[in-house]
């Protein structure tokens, strides 16, 4: 049987060569795809208790430590919470072999105008609530202006990304090779869901796991995201 005739546009266009960042995307996305077994879980959260938190204590922790109270942080240590008692999200494959990092390092994607940058809170399960937010701001403000150095997108193990930020309910993202796991944040919004057989107004959210079906099953993706959804609506940590 013939192949069909290839497709070919023949109007005008405007040819932009891509910029190095996009490039090393381009490749590294391609070669994650063709890497790991993805599959994605959706997990819906109320997000109550930290947003009240964060009305009650946002002024005040501005003015104590000089930066705003953003969620970033409570999904960083949420996250911490449950890879210590999952530890294969914090994995890696190599070969036959599967290499649980000793290290937990968390990866914050960051979108810039040239393309999408993860920096890296190194030894992110020794960090207290209000280190992890300061170093959230550092490598925020400093990716933004260009001023990370490669030390501080190496060495992830685990990372989060949030296009909730742009208004996204979920996506599925794609696998930060060589880790095994991504949590997709989306929008945090009010909707309504039923509480004690009523209709309630909440914010909530959708957390999207895309994993890696080689080593991690899905029971285990689905417990480590219980887990997570655990912390986050039964929030109990001091942020002040």
């Amino acid at each position: 049987m013939r192949a069909a005739p290839q497709s070919v546009f023949t109007g005008p266009t405007h040819v932009v060569p891509m910029t190095p960042i996009r490039q090393k995307t381009a490749e590294h996305m391609i070669a994650s795809r063709r890497t790991s077994a993805h599959v994605s879980t959706v997990f819906e959260v109320e997000m109550t208790r930290i947003v009240d938190l964060m009305a009650r204590h946002g002024e005040e922790f501005e003015r104590r430590h000089g930066l705003k109270l953003t969620f970033t942080p409570f999904f960083v240590r949420a996250s911490v919470t449950a890879i210590k008692d999952f530890p294969i999200i914090n994995s890696s494959v190599d070969g036959a072999n599967v290499v649980y990092k000793r290290d937990l390092n968390i990866g914050i994607a960051v979108a810039m105008e040239a393309g999408l940058i993860v920096p890296v809170i190194k030894n992110s399960g020794e960090k207290s609530f209000l280190e992890v937010a300061r170093t959230v701001k550092d490598l925020a403000e400093r990716a933004r202006s260009k001023h990370l150095s490669v030390e501080d997108v190496q060495g992830g193990t685990f990372t989060i990304t949030n296009p909730g930020v742009f208004g996204s309910l979920l996506g599925t993202p794609i696998i930060n090779q060589p880790q095994v796991a991504i949590l997709g944040v989306g929008a945090i919004e009010k909707r309504p869901v039923v509480r004690n057989d009523a209709i309630a107004i909440r914010p909530m959210v959708y957390l999207v796991l895309s994993f890696d079906h080689r080593i991690i099953d899905g029971a285990v993706a689905d417990q480590f995201m219980a887990r997570l959804k655990a912390v986050l609506e039964n929030w109990d940590e001091a942020v002040l």
